[in-house]
């Protein structure tokens, strides 16, 4: 297959997905300013600062909870459900940045 034919039926592919989401009433995208990649990009910084002091924070836990199953187990899931929170608000504040 040549490249040709591959960005072919990228470009097809691309344009089917654009055009469902024409039927579906969402808004084409639209190229990001270089304002909003820096505001995106201090966004995943602050995030990934925030995700790295929670880890630190839940290193600490678990030398304190040595020996506990059920308190470390617990410990494990805090850590995942901050972490989806984290990822959740950086997702939501990137989605604002990208809106306007």
């Amino acid at each position: 297959m040549s490249d040709k034919s591959l960005k072919s039926a990228y470009e097809l592919a691309m344009e089917r997905l654009a055009a469902e989401d024409e039927k579906a009433g969402r808004a084409p995208s639209r190229p990001l300013t270089d304002e909003q990649k820096q505001e995106i990009a201090q966004l995943r910084k602050e995030c990934e600062a925030k995700l790295a002091e929670r880890e630190i924070m839940h290193s600490k836990h678990v030398a304190e909870v040595q020996g506990d199953p059920a308190k470390l187990q617990e410990l494990e899931q805090n850590l995942a459900i901050d972490r989806e929170r984290a990822e959740n608000a950086l997702d939501a504040a990137i989605e604002r940045v990208k809106n306007g």
